[in-house]
């Protein structure tokens, strides 16, 4: 069964930064794209960061130079680093993982999310 655990969200300052985490129990981990992406209350689920497989990254125009995502395939796990973070980052951050075969991103499997608050 996939499992994806969302870790590192919670209340900062503008300004400031978090590091999100995305543990995953899934097989051939190293082969799939991974994706970072938020809702904030009354708005749609947007793409934030996704890196595939190769290392190769895209990201959100709202967040470049801000955010960095990465991936450590011993360990299973994907990393958003937050820098300079605006109350409009605010958002309940998900992580998802690509099935493979299928079409990114229509089809993935998601995690419960984590809340990442930004006060001004």
């Amino acid at each position: 069964q996939v499992q994806l655990v969302e870790s590192g969200g919670g209340l900062v300052q503008a300004g400031g930064a978090l590091r999100l985490s995305c543990a995953a129990s899934v097989r051939s981990f190293s082969n799939r794209t991974m994706g970072w992406y938020r809702q904030a209350p009354g708005k749609q689920r947007e793409a934030v960061a996704v890196i595939t497989s190769g290392g190769t990254t895209n990201y959100a125009e709202s967040v470049k130079g801000r955010f960095t995502i990465s991936r450590d395939n011993a360990r299973n796990t994907v990393y958003l680093q937050m820098n300079s973070l605006k109350p409009e980052d605010t958002a309940v951050y998900y992580c998802n993982a690509e099935k493979l075969g299928r079409t990114y991103p229509i089809y993935a499997y998601w995690g419960q999310g984590t809340q990442v608050t930004v006060s001004s």
